[in-house]
């Protein structure tokens, strides 16, 4: 359908959520034009599952390559979206397209928000994924974790931190930091495979030991509950380094403790009791306070949407429409809306983290990047159709104007034969990747001349 008038949609991301959006709307008929802020596409899937679950990211890859092959799907990768970058929301409203998907993710991240936050051996979780899943920037960034790491959290990333920590970085100790209970655990089951054969069970059976009248007092059976938390612990992937793996519940942190020369010594934690609320718990400070060695520490503390973007923004998030429509899936929740006007911004529609910061992984982001193309869909039989060849002109007119280097399907193909060239030539975890946007362009450059 490329040139005729058919509908055009601008997917400012290709993530799960993006590729989702415009997997649905090219098979719908429309001409797609992805605009992608990382040269690979892939996002959360390419750089967010651990690089060794190469089955699942074959075949996410495998699924995105089939869409990028279609005819009227067309790919711009290195391409920036925010203020001083590549493009601006502006630009991308002037195009001249039907409507613009933003599933871009969330690339802020919260404040850690405890004294000492800013000390050398203190790292957000995202910054810690990145670096082992090699994205540029993070991939060839120095991290000194030292012998005992604190990681804060009881999700998937926090199994996946302790994965790289045990099998990669090998070092001595690693302990989880768990704000409730054992109950309370938020990661899959199958996940602790990676890192079970490495758990210390004699430091497992003293910490239940430490908290197990808190736990009675909330009707949970210390016993039971050490025994169903150790019953996951089975098909354990095999163990290849002396690593031990322990948790320390109903712990807050309050403070980083530093020494003389700002390096992490350890953590000023604070002891918790559970109170049930409804059908759960949650955590109540007991103002009782204690230090608990470590020499860094990782948090996991969420996302937040980059506010240099240029969407309206507020609270860590772009703004949707507050004024519920009664559709199913309901539009508002997907429509920009400008709170300074009081109006939703006209063929403006948000999916994925962009969306809805840290929600869910790779299933839930494509699932939102369905609802958010039934939504598009809806709008778009309201419009007439646009001609993909003036909006793609006007596209390549602002990138040869900002001095941009996009790279198309065709410089992704040279890439990947490039990236294979180095397959078990390098160390590194899982596929061979370069860390460099720089290598990148130069083997693109190189393989297409």
């Amino acid at each position: 359908m490329s040139g005729t008038l058919a509908q055009v949609v601008v997917v400012a991301g290709a993530g799960p959520a993006g590729m989702a959006v415009a997997s649905a709307l090219s098979k719908a008929g429309h001409e797609i034009i992805i605009l992608n802020r990382d040269i690979k596409f892939g996002g959360l899937a390419e750089y967010g599952i651990f690089p060794s679950k190469l089955k699942l990211r074959g075949g996410l890859k495998k699924q995105y390559w089939e869409l990028l092959q279609q005819k009227n799907v067309h790919y711009f990768g290195n391409v920036s979206i925010g203020n001083g970058k590549d493009l601006t929301v502006e630009d991308m409203q002037g195009l001249g397209a039907s409507a613009i998907v933003f599933a871009i993710g969330a690339q802020g991240t919260k404040a850690i928000g405890v004294e000492g936050d800013s000390a050398h051996g203190v790292f957000h979780a995202k910054d810690v994924v990145y670096h082992f899943n090699r994205l540029p920037g993070f991939g060839d960034r120095p991290f000194d974790m030292g012998k005992h790491v604190a990681v804060i959290g009881a999700g998937d990333v926090m199994v996946d931190i302790a994965h790289w920590l045990i099998r990669y970085k090998k070092v001595e100790r690693v302990t989880a930091i768990v704000r409730r209970g054992p109950v309370e655990r938020k990661y899959n089951p199958k996940e602790i495979r990676s890192i079970c054969a490495n758990m210390d069970l004699e430091g497992i059976k003293a910490e239940f030991e430490r908290i197990k009248d808190r736990l009675a007092k909330v009707g949970q059976n210390p016993d039971e509950v050490l025994q169903a938390f150790t019953d996951e612990f089975t098909k354990c992937e095999p163990k290849l380094t002396e690593t031990k793996m322990g948790f320390r519940f109903l712990a807050s942190p309050k403070r980083i403790l530093v020494d003389s020369n700002n390096r992490v010594r350890g953590l000023e934690m604070e002891d918790n009791r559970l109170d049930p609320k409804g059908e759960d718990t949650v955590a109540v400070g007991l103002k009782q306070y204690y230090e608990f060695s470590c020499d860094s520490v990782v948090f996991a503390v969420g996302d937040k949407v980059d506010e240099t973007v240029g969407l309206p923004y507020k609270n860590g998030m772009f703004t949707t429409n507050p004024n519920k429509t009664g559709h199913d899936p309901d539009d508002a929740l997907f429509q920009a809306y400008d709170e300074s006007t009081g109006k939703v911004m006209d063929g403006v529609f948000l999916a994925g983290w962009a969306r809805k910061a840290s929600e869910g992984l790779v299933g839930v982001a494509k699932r939102d990047g369905d609802w958010c193309a039934e939504i598009v869909e809806r709008y778009l039989a309201t419009k007439s159709g646009r001609d993909v060849k003036v909006v793609l002109d006007h596209v390549h007119s602002l990138l040869r104007k900002r001095q941009s280097r996009p790279v198309d399907v065709n410089g992704l193909r040279a890439l990947d034969v490039a990236e294979r060239a180095f397959a078990g030539k390098v160390d590194c975890i899982g596929e061979f990747k370069f860390s460099a946007n720089q290598d990148m362009l130069e083997y693109v450059d190189k393989y297409i001349g």
